[in-house]
């Protein structure tokens, strides 16, 4: 008999997925796959939440898990204040934050901790949430841009990431503190962090539309390029751009990876070539967290749904092999390190955390903002 029953809810860009465990067993998974033709008939982001509540009720009714034999409710963390990494308690002000995006981009994550408070006060239970998109482990240099009072942001498959290093480095004898990794979730989004010594020094504000593009992402741009494209467009073309209309959305329509990987299959020109550009951008990335460690690597890690096809990861090994060796993980380890963190809170063996509602870096003393 168990003693915790824990829902699992995971929104991803295109995808919503949930998982119960039974303690430490995952007794249920599933996941449901929304294209970008469903997603941008709602006008906000925000306005998805009924939408991905229903699809969860309806996954776990199937299953035969109704939501009133929960114990425990935990979300991906989203968009609130930067916040270190661990597990927190989803209080009404990380919902509210989370709700409010004042971390400041607009991410599927955000629904995590939205629909882990709603269900946890539905059925008078406690919610988690472990390690969010905006948790914050730049070095100082990271930060700083050629604008004074604008910093670069941490926004990152923290998760994932974090969670795919932690079995790699068990899997090298030795602990996630003990190495230098590159670091890259390959999927809706796409992020490449310098793991240095156990702490995310640097890399691409995957939320923000920084780095390689994605299927519904465009990518880092010229600042030319875009106050050009304004000329026609909206700001709010431009932040959809950034997070649901861009990528494969732009070029073809859908978001589907399997739709675009098939026509390059089949020969399509314009799939081949902009599926080759992705893979190229992610290389380019890596070089870069390659060399703010010095070179010091000890092993690049691709994670991800979109590492399941095997040109992803051959394409890496053959431009970045020379860097150290690239070990594959594909799909993610989310819902296991959800679960099993939130776990050792309850166990009395990992510290609660509580947030702040203050970001964790705010700024340099010495540079007075105007």
């Amino acid at each position: 008999m168990y003693q915790y029953r824990l829902l699992v809810i995971n929104p991803g860009s295109t995808s919503t997925k949930i998982s119960v465990f039974e303690d430490d067993e995952n007794v249920f998974t599933d996941s449901v796959f929304h294209d970008s033709s469903v997603l941008l008939q709602f006008p906000t982001m925000n306005d998805q939440v009924p939408f991905r509540k229903k699809v969860i009720t309806e996954m776990l009714e199937k299953a035969g898990y109704p939501l009133d034999t929960m114990d425990v409710f935990i979300g991906r963390g989203g968009p609130c204040y930067s916040v270190e990494g661990g597990v927190y308690l989803i209080d009404q002000k990380l919902y509210e934050d989370t709700r409010d995006t004042v971390g400041g981009v607009e991410h599927a994550s955000q629904f995590g901790v939205q629909l882990a408070y709603i269900l946890g006060n539905e059925y008078g239970k406690s919610s988690y949430m472990l390690d969010p998109i905006v948790t914050d482990e730049f070095c100082d240099l990271a930060r700083v841009t050629g604008i004074k009072g604008v910093y670069r942001r941490s926004s990152l498959h923290a998760l994932n990431q974090r969670a795919t290093a932690m079995k790699h480095a068990k899997n090298m004898g030795g602990k996630y503190s003990d190495y230098n990794f590159v670091v890259c979730h390959i999927d809706g989004g796409i992020t490449v962090y310098a793991h240095e010594k156990g702490r995310m020094i640097d890399g691409n504000d995957g939320a923000g539309g920084d780095g390689p593009f994605t299927p519904t992402r465009i990518g880092s741009i010229g600042v030319n390029d875009i106050v050009e494209y304004l000329k026609t467009h909206t700001p709010e073309d431009v932040r959809m751009l950034t997070s649901r209309s861009g990528g494969f959305v732009s070029h073809f329509g859908t978001s589907d990876s399997s739709r675009v990987h098939k026509m390059m299959e089949d020969g399509d020109p314009h799939a081949t070539l902009v599926w080759e550009a992705m893979k190229y951008q992610i290389v380019r990335y890596i070089g870069a967290m390659a060399a703010v460690m010095g070179g010091k690597v000890d092993g690049i890690i691709l994670t991800g749904g979109l590492v399941r096809y095997p040109d992803v990861a051959e394409t890496i090994r053959e431009k970045c092999g020379w860097i150290a060796e690239v070990s594959c993980y594909p799909g993610e380890f989310e819902q296991e390190a959800l679960a099993r963190s939130v776990l050792r809170v309850l166990r009395g063996e990992e510290a609660l955390k509580h947030y702040s509602g203050k970001p964790v870096w705010d700024g340099f003393p010495f540079i007075k903002e105007d």
